[in-house]
C-alpha cells in the first residue's frame, strides 16, 4: 500500500499504481477539502515510489466522482481575496501535482464526472469512459467556472470552440459525443472500462502512445494566432451573452478567462481562472443558484425520510383521461408503473392515450428511446371505462374537471372500488382538500398531489396534506412521484394551496398596472428582461383565461380581504369576449402556428380594444423599477404569510416550489431568497410606499420584525 486515506488509497504492483477513489461511509465520490488534501498525500507518495512505470485512476463507487462539495463553498466564499486566491492555487498544486508524475497516466470513467470530478480526469494523460457514462461541467449551473484546471486543460485539449459550447452550456455528455470531440480517448463497455485503462496504459508504457506529447499539450498556451482568437472568443462572448439574456454572468466570465489565458502556458493560466472563479463566486446569482442546489438536496433528504413510512406502489391509476390524464399515465408509464386510465368515454379514453403516444413517440424521434422500449411504456397504459380493475391499485389519482360537486361523486364511487389500503389523491390546482374529503369514509388516505401543466416537462408536484390526511398516505405519494421523476414538495391545505397562492398576487398586481393604464406588452417586457421566461399577460394566455379566472374566484373566496376584485380587470373582459389564451387563439396576443406547429404570438389590436374597457383614465407610462415593484412586492409578501402559517415548512421548499412550478428566476433564487437579497427592510419600506394599492402591499407584523431586526429569511 503506497498511501491509504479515508477517501481514496493508492496501491502499486508490477509498477503499475492504482488510485482508486472510494470514500468511506459515502454512497459517492466528491472533492471536499479532506479528499483534495488526501489527493495531495497520494501524488506525494507517489512521486517517491521505488519502479513507478504508469498510474491508472479509478473509482470504487457506481459513479467516477460527481463534482465538489457545494456544501463547503459557504465558508469557503467569506474568505478574504487573497486567502481565498491562496487556496484556489493550493488545490490545483495537487492536481497539477499528478500531471507532473513523469510517468503516463490514465483515468477509467464509469457513471458521472461531473465538474472537479471531470477536472480530476483531465489532470491524467489519457481517459477511457464507459458507455454509460456521463462528463461535463456542470458548474455555469451554480453560478460559477470551473476552478481546478478545466477552462485550461479541456480549450488545450479539444479546442477553444469546443470548449467554450461544454462549459458555457453546463451539459452532461454522453461517450459517443465525448470521444467525437477528443475529450476521451476509448469508449468501452461498463464492465470493461479499468481493464482497457489498464490496457491503454501498457501501451503508453511501451511506447505506442506519446504520452508525453499529451502531457505537454495541456500544459502549454493555446496555440491561437491573434485573428483566430479575436473572431473565436468575440464571437463566442457574444453569443453566450444572448443565451444567457445579461441574467447569468459565469458563462460569460469562462469565456472572457479562456480567451485572457489563451497565449499563457498552465501554471499561469490557472491562476487566470482563479481570478475568474472569484470574480463570479460572490455575485448575487451564485448565491441564488447554489441556494437552489442545497434546497434541493434538502428536499431529497426529507422525500427520503418520507420512503421509510411510505406503502409501495406497483399500480396505480388516473381518473380522467384528457390531456393532464394522459400526461400523467404517461409519466407513470415511462418510469415503469403501470397505470389503469379511467373514463366515461371511448373518445377520451383515446385522447389520453395519443396524449402519451406523442410524448413517447418524441422520445423515439430524439434518440432517447427505442420503438420497442416505447411499445413496452404504452403497454403498461391499460384504458377502461369501469372499476372492474381498481381492486389492486396502489395509488388513484382523481384529474377529472375541476368542478368540486363532479370530484366529489367521482371520488366517492372511487373510494368504493378500492382497497382499504389504497390512497386516492386530487390532481386539484385550487379546491379545498378538506372539502373534498368531507363525504369520504376513509379521509386518512386521501389528499393532494397537484401536477403542473404539461405534466411530462414540469419538474414540480405538490403533495397536499389534509387536516385529516395520515402520515403514511402522505409519504406513499411523496415517494410514488419521486418515482415518476418528480420534485414532490409537501404542503397543508389553504385555498390556492402554495404556488397558486402565491403567484396570483403577482398577477393581482398585473391586472392592478393595466387597470391603471400601462401597457401590458410593456409590462411583459419588463418582466421577461427582470428574469420569467415569459410576462405576466403571456402566462395567462398560455396557462388559460377560464383557468386563472377560476383560480382567481377561489382565492377571492379564501382571501376576501386581499384578493377579492374590486372592479372588472382585463380577465374578466377576455373572458367574457371568449378569448382565453393559446387555447382559443387569441387573448392579450394572437396566435398563429409556426414553420413548426407551435403557438407564435403575435400583437392584436383588438385586445388593446378590449382592455382599453378596464382603463377609465386612459394609458400612461410607468418606470421599470415601478413595474417590478407592484409585480414582485405581492408575492414576496403573500410567500411570507405562507412560511409564517406553516403552509410550507421552510424557506428552502417555498422557493424550490416556485422555481420549479411557475419558472420563477432561478438566478434570483425564489421570492425569500430574492427578498433577502433586496433586505427586508427596503422590501418593508417599498411596500408602504404602495399603501394604497390595498393589503396586498402590507407587509406582515413579522416581516416588520424581522425588517427592524436586520434578519433574513436564509441565514
Amino acid at each position: 500500500m503506497v498511501y491509504e486515506g479515508s477517501k481514496l488509497s493508492v496501491t502499486l504492483a508490477d509498477g503499475i499504481a492504482d488510485l482508486r477513489f472510494d470514500a468511506a461511509d459515502e454512497s459517492v465520490n466528491k472533492f471536499d477539502a479532506a479528499t483534495v488534501r488526501e489527493l495531495g498525500e497520494a501524488a506525494a507518495a507517489l512521486k517517491q515510489a521505488d519502479g513507478l512505470q504508469g498510474v491508472v485512476v479509478t473509482s470504487g463507487k457506481p459513479v467516477f466522482i460527481v463534482g465538489a462539495d457545494i456544501t463547503e463553498f459557504g465558508e469557503m466564499f467569506k474568505q478574504p481575496d487573497d486567502e481565498f486566491l491562496a487556496g484556489m492555487k493550493a488545490s490545483n498544486d495537487v492536481f497539477n501535482a499528478i500531471e507532473d508524475l513523469g510517468v503516463p497516466t490514465v483515468t477509467a470513467i464509469n457513471g458521472l464526472a461531473l465538474g472537479g470530478g471531470f477536472e480530476m480526469c483531465l489532470a491524467t494523460d489519457y481517459r477511457v469512459m464507459a458507455q454509460s457514462a456521463q462528463i461535463g461541467f456542470p458548474e455555469v449551473k451554480l453560478g460559477i467556472i470551473p476552478g481546478f484546471g478545466g477552462t485550461v486543460r479541456f480549450p488545450r485539449l479539444v479546442g477553444a470552440d469546443n470548449a467554450v459550447e461544454w462549459i458555457c452550456t453546463g451539459s452532461q455528455n454522453r461517450a459517443d459525443a465525448a470521444l467525437k470531440l477528443g475529450a476521451v480517448d476509448a469508449v468501452v463497455a461498463d464492465d470493461q472500462v479499468e481493464a482497457a485503462a489498464r490496457d491503454l496504459l501498457a501501451k503508453a508504457i511501451a511506447g505506442d502512445f506519446d504520452w508525453q506529447a499529451r502531457n505537454a499539450q495541456k500544459k502549454a498556451a493555446l496555440g491561437l494566432n491573434q485573428v483566430e482568437a479575436m473572431m473565436s472568443f468575440e464571437t463566442a462572448k457574444g453569443y453566450v451573452a444572448q443565451q444567457s439574456k445579461g441574467q447569468y454572468p459565469a458563462p460569460v466570465e469562462a469565456v472572457k478567462r479562456i480567451q485572457a489565458a489563451a497565449g499563457m502556458t498552465r501554471d499561469d493560466a490557472l491562476a487566470e481562472e482563479g481570478k475568474g472563479f472569484l470574480a463570479v463566486a460572490r455575485t448575487p446569482e451564485a448565491d441564488a443558484l447554489i441556494g437552489l442546489f442545497l434546497n434541493d438536496q434538502l428536499i431529497k433528504r426529507k422525500n427520503k425520510g418520507h420512503g421509510k413510512i411510505a406503502r409501495d406502489v406497483n399500480q396505480a391509476a388516473v381518473l380522467g383521461a384528457g390531456i393532464m390524464g394522459g400526461g400523467i399515465a404517461y409519466q407513470s408509464a415511462l418510469k415503469g408503473v403501470p397505470i389503469t386510465m379511467k373514463d366515461i368515454a371511448e373518445n377520451a379514453l383515446q385522447q389520453g392515450l395519443d396524449e402519451a403516444a406523442k410524448h413517447f413517440d418524441k422520445r423515439v424521434s430524439r434518440g432517447k428511446m427505442d420503438t420497442a422500449k416505447m411499445a413496452a411504456g404504452m403497454g403498461r397504459i391499460r384504458p377502461t371505462l369501469s372499476y372492474a380493475e381498481f381492486g389492486n391499485v396502489d395509488v388513484v389519482i382523481e384529474a377529472v374537471t375541476e368542478n368540486p360537486k363532479i370530484k366529489k361523486s367521482v371520488l366517492a364511487e372511487t373510494e368504493e372500488a378500492v382497497g382499504e389500503n389504497a390512497v386516492i389523491a386530487s390532481n386539484t390546482s385550487s379546491i379545498s382538500i378538506d372539502d373534498l374529503a368531507a363525504g369520504l369514509k376513509r379521509p386518512a388516505n386521501f389528499l393532494g398531489m397537484h401536477f403542473f401543466n404539461p405534466v411530462h416537462a414540469m419538474p414540480l408536484v405538490e403533495v397536499v396534506k389534509g387536516d385529516k390526511s395520515s402520515d403514511e398516505a402522505v409519504a406513499t405519494v411523496v415517494a410514488y412521484a419521486a418515482k415518476l421523476g418528480k420534485t414532490p414538495i409537501v404542503v397543508n391545505n389553504c385555498p390556492g394551496f402554495l404556488v397558486n397562492r402565491i403567484l396570483f398576487p403577482y398577477f393581482f398586481g398585473f391586472q392592478a398596472l393595466v387597470s391603471g393604464g400601462v401597457d401590458f406588452a410593456r409590462i411583459d417586457k419588463v418582466m421577461e428582461t427582470f428574469g420569467w421566461p415569459m410576462g405576466p399577460a403571456y402566462l395567462s394566455d398560455v396557462v388559460g383565461m377560464d383557468t386563472s379566472q377560476h383560480v382567481e374566484e377561489v382565492l377571492a373566496a379564501g382571501y376576501p380581504d386581499r384578493m377579492k376584485a374590486q372592479s372588472q380587470s382585463s380577465l374578466d373582459v377576455m373572458v367574457e369576449a371568449g378569448r382565453y389564451g393559446q387555447k382559443t387563439g387569441s387573448g392579450y396576443y394572437k396566435y398563429e402556428q409556426d414553420k413548426k406547429g407551435k403557438p407564435k404570438k403575435t400583437v392584436d389590436e383588438a385586445a388593446y380594444e378590449l382592455v382599453a374597457k378596464v382603463q377609465p383614465d386612459g394609458s400612461r407610462e410607468a418606470g421599470d423599477d415601478e413595474i417590478v415593484e407592484r409585480m414582485m412586492i405581492p408575492m414576496i409578501i403573500e410567500a411570507a404569510r405562507c412560511l409564517e402559517e406553516g403552509i410550507v415548512a421552510t424557506p428552502n421548499e417555498l422557493d424550490m416550489g416556485l422555481v420549479l412550478g411557475v419558472g420563477f428566476p432561478p438566478f434570483r433564487g425564489g421570492a425569500l431568497k430574492y427578498a433577502d437579497r433586496l433586505g427586508l427592510a427596503h422590501v418593508v419600506e417599498r411596500a408602504d410606499a404602495h399603501a394604497e394599492l390595498g393589503k396586498l402591499y402590507e407587509p406582515t407584523a413579522r416581516m416588520r420584525e424581522m425588517a427592524a431586526n436586520g434578519e433574513q429569511y436564509y441565514s
